[in-house]
C-alpha cells in the first residue's frame, strides 16, 4: 500500500502538539498509529504527543508523567525505527530499555511498552519506499533489510543518543514556530532528507540484540501477560477467575502472578480489572445518556456490583462515571 506524498498536510498541519491527560482518548488525531493505553496508577495522567509530518515521513514524540501500558501498532505502508530518551525507563515486549536500544517495527506490527513516568520516545515512520529510493539514488539500494515484526536493534549510546537528538531538535523548533513547517515544503523536505540521512547513518552502525537469560525469560513473562490480557478481553462480560486464566494461557497460577508483577507491578485480577474500566471509560466517551446507561456499559466489562464499580472507576479516573456519560462524545 502507497502512502500518497501529500495526503496528511493536506488533511491537517504539519505540526500538532495534543497533551493527553486520558487514557481513553490517546488514540484520537493521529492516523499514522494504533495506540491502546492502560493507567497502571490513579494520579492524574500528564502525557504530550507532538507530530511533526514531513510529506509521508513523520517524527513522533512520546511522553509520560506516570507509569503506563500502551499497545502500538504501525499502520500498514509504515515503517518505525524508535529511539529512547536519556532518562526513559520501562520494557518493550518484555525488553528492559537501555543505553544505545533501538527498535525497528515493520507495517503492522505491534510493540507492548510498559513505561515509568519521565519517558521520553522518539519515533520515526516513513514509507519502506522512500528508504529504497535514498539509498538506489547512492547506489546502496541492496543494503536495506525490513524488519520482521518488532526488532530489537543495538547501536552505541553515543549513537543512539544522536539520533534521539535529533528528534527531539526538530520537534522543539516544531514546537517553538510550527509555521516554519506548516506554511513550507522546502522546510518540510528537507527535514525528511536529514531524517533520512541521520536514520541510516545510525542503521549502518546496528547490529542485532542478543538477549541474555534473563532477557529471555522477561519476553516469556510479557508473553503470558500478553495471552491473559487477549483472553480477557475476548470474555468481555465474563467475571474473571484466575484459574481460567491459567488454563486459557496454559501456566500455573504462580507462573501466571509472578509474571505479572515482573511485567505490570500488578496482580492478574488487578491488572485485568483496571483494564476493562479502561474499556468502560472509552464506551461511555463514545455514547450519550440517550443510548446508554452506565450500568449497562458496566454489564458489558463484567462488573456486576456498581457500587464496587463506582468506587473503582473514580479512583481510577477521578469522576463518576455517570459524570464520564454526560460529556459529549
Amino acid at each position: 500500500m502507497k502512502i500518497p506524498n501529500p495526503g496528511f498536510t493536506l488533511v491537517q498541519p504539519a505540526v500538532t502538539v495534543e497533551d493527553i491527560n486520558d487514557p481513553a482518548t490517546v488514540n484520537a488525531g493521529i492516523e499514522m498509529l494504533d495506540q491502546d493505553a492502560v493507567k497502571l496508577q490513579s494520579q492524574p495522567l500528564r502525557a504530550r504527543r507532538v507530530i511533526v509530518r514531513l510529506g509521508a515521513a513523520m517524527v513522533v514524540l512520546h511522553t509520560s508523567n506516570l507509569r503506563l501500558r500502551t499497545r502500538t501498532s504501525v499502520h500498514q505502508g509504515l515503517l518505525a525505527y524508535v529511539a529512547f530518551g536519556p532518562q526513559a525507563r520501562g520494557t518493550v515486549n518484555g525488553l528492559p530499555v537501555r543505553p544505545g536500544m533501538l527498535l525497528a517495527a515493520a507495517p503492522d506490527s505491534e510493540a507492548r511498552f510498559v513505561v515509568d513516568a519521565g519517558w521520553e520516545a522518539m519515533a520515526f515512520l516513513l514509507p519502506p519506499e522512500d528508504i529504497r529510493t535514498h539509498l538506489a539514488v547512492r547506489q546502496r539500494d541492496r543494503e536495506f533489510r525490513m524488519p520482521q515484526g518488532v526488532e530489537t536493534l543495538q547501536v552505541s549510546e553515543v549513537r543512539a543518543r544522536q539520533l534521539f537528538d535529533w528528534g527531539k531538535r526538530l520537534v522543539d523548533t516544531a514546537v517553538l514556530d510550527p509555521a516554519l513547517f506548516n506554511e513550507s515544503e522546502a522546510e518540510r523536505s528537507a527535514a525528511q532528507v536529514e531524517l533520512l540521512e541521520t536514520l541510516l547513518a545510525t542503521l549502518d552502525m546496528a547490529d542485532d540484540f542478543e538477549p541474555g537469560r534473563s532477557d529471555r525469560t522477561r519476553q516469556s513473562q510479557s508473553l503470558i501477560v500478553k495471552a491473559a490480557e487477549d483472553h480477557a478481553l475476548s470474555q468481555t462480560g465474563a467475571t474473571l477467575y484466575v484459574t481460567d486464566l491459567c488454563k486459557a494461557v496454559g501456566v500455573s497460577e504462580r507462573t501466571l502472578e509472578y509474571a505479572f508483577k515482573e511485567v505490570m507491578g500488578l496482580t492478574p485480577v488487578a491488572y485485568l480489572i483496571r483494564l476493562r474500566l479502561h474499556r468502560v471509560r472509552q464506551a461511555l466517551l463514545a455514547t450519550t445518556p440517550e443510548s446508554t446507561t452506565v450500568s449497562a456499559a458496566a454489564l458489558c466489562w463484567g462488573f456486576w456490583h456498581f457500587g464496587e464499580f463506582s468506587r473503582a472507576y473514580k479512583d481510577c479516573f477521578g469522576e463518576l462515571p455517570s459524570d464520564t456519560l454526560l460529556r459529549k462524545p
